[in-house]
């Protein structure tokens, strides 16, 4: 096993030459060891009530399973958690792997390894700080359940995890309960998570495994931000087309809550 040599992409809140706010793309190198790293697959179905979503699904699909074959080989542990298909996977080996788990308490706040003290997550949870929950707007309004099709009725259209992406029985976990996950890697002593899949605005983001919750539990984590899709129809608030809603999305993740790569540095494989 070696590590994955990643730049990590943030957006600092800084004073320019005149004194005046602006945000700032900061890229950093770094190198994550594989052994302590996990890549989780978030909500990635069969199938979708939208039919833009599963449109845009398809062509993701193929870099998604190759990503997750070159993690995995590099020795990342994979966690596939297609949310509500549990009972579709009760006698799955990686999802049996996954409830062996010894239960494991999170944190109640953020960790102090996992504050960020020139992000503004960091400085409310800082020490001596108001530890109230601070959650900016979404820059995109997604109130029609954002599709840019005609179907507005959401239903459960899906069963499994997309059959496009291969799950190793002997290696990887499948599971939709955060708890289960954390304790999972903390048993696996993983610290980091790199994490792909659907909706950032609303899975990936706010899953008891997502974004938001795994980072208050002290879980550096890293959205793969060109393996990742939004829920937003231009008919609303910014009014800006579906990709820029999705790039909206992605840099509020990189302001208040976690780095983004690009799956490429994944693809490249581990240093060493």
């Amino acid at each position: 096993m070696g590590d994955l040599r990643l730049h990590l992409r943030r957006q600092r809140l800084t004073l320019d030459e005149g004194g005046h706010r602006v945000w700032r793309t900061v890229t950093e190198e770094a190198s994550w060891p594989a052994a302590a790293t996990a890549l989780l697959l978030c909500d990635v179905w069969d199938s979708h009530w939208c039919r833009g979503a599963r449109e845009r699904m398809e062509p993701l699909v193929p870099r998604m399973n190759e990503t997750v074959r070159v993690a995995r080989e590099a020795g990342v542990q994979i966690v596939h958690a297609p949310s509500g298909t549990m009972d579709h996977y009760a006698d799955h080996p990686a999802r049996l792997r996954a409830l062996e788990a010894e239960p494991a308490d999170p944190p109640e706040g953020l960790p102090e390894a996992a504050r960020d003290p020139e992000s503004l997550v960091g400085r409310l949870f800082a020490p001596g700080g108001e530890a109230a929950e601070y959650d900016p707007p979404l820059p995109v309004d997604a109130a029609d359940n954002g599709t840019t099709t005609a179907e507005n009725d959401s239903y459960k259209a899906w069963t499994s995890q997309h059959p496009g992406i291969e799950i190793d029985p002997g290696r990887d976990l499948i599971s939709d309960d955060g708890r289960l996950v954390y304790a999972c890697l903390q048993a696996r002593g993983v610290t980091r998570m790199l994490i792909l899949g659907v909706h950032t605005n609303m899975c990936v983001l706010h899953r008891s495994f997502g974004i938001k919750q795994m980072t208050k539990w002290g879980v550096e984590t890293a959205l793969i931000r060109d393996l990742t899709d939004t829920m937003y129809s231009p008919a609303r608030p910014p009014y800006v087309d579906h990709d820029e809603g999705t790039r909206l999305v992605v840099g509020y993740a990189e302001k208040f809550w976690c780095w983004s790569v690009d799956s490429a540095d994944v693809l490249a494989g581990p240093a060493g």
